[in-house]
């Protein structure tokens, strides 16, 4: 005497309810990918309340009479023009491959000489940040 099964298993699996949740991920990030905003550049950059301690190695200092100075470590910062900048960050890469550099600005000064120094930084692909004092 032989006994049938009523129901037969399968050996596949079903990937639709699969594809499903994916797409509604996809479309749950696209959608909120556009809400967010990214907040890069402070409006009141001179004064914040974040505070991150790093070691830069090397600093550039910009007055508020449009003085620049560089200082590569612990040596003493020395005052040079705008087009002696990007050759001391260049030597100063060649001495640290990882260089850091902190960019010290007057708030008083206009914001492109401060846009000025971010594009050296930029083409070179120095990492820099924004030096603030905390508010």
């Amino acid at each position: 005497m032989s006994l049938k099964r009523k129901y037969n298993s399968s050996v596949e699996f079903s990937m639709s309810s699969m594809t499903d949740m994916i797409f509604l991920l996809l479309i749950f990030f696209m959608l909120a990918s556009t809400y967010a905003t990214p907040n890069s550049i402070k409006v009141h950059l001179p004064q914040s309340s974040n505070e991150e301690t790093i070691k830069p190695l090397t600093r550039v200092t910009i007055t508020a009479d449009l003085h620049y100075f560089v200082a590569y470590g612990k040596e003493e910062e020395k005052r040079v023009s705008f087009e002696e900048i990007t050759p001391f960050l260049k030597a100063c890469y060649a001495r640290e491959p990882d260089i850091y550099v902190a960019l010290y600005a007057d708030e008083s000064i206009p914001y492109k000489e401060v846009i000025k120094i971010l594009d050296i930084a930029n083409q070179n692909n120095f990492k820099m940040t924004l030096v603030t004092r905390p508010k």
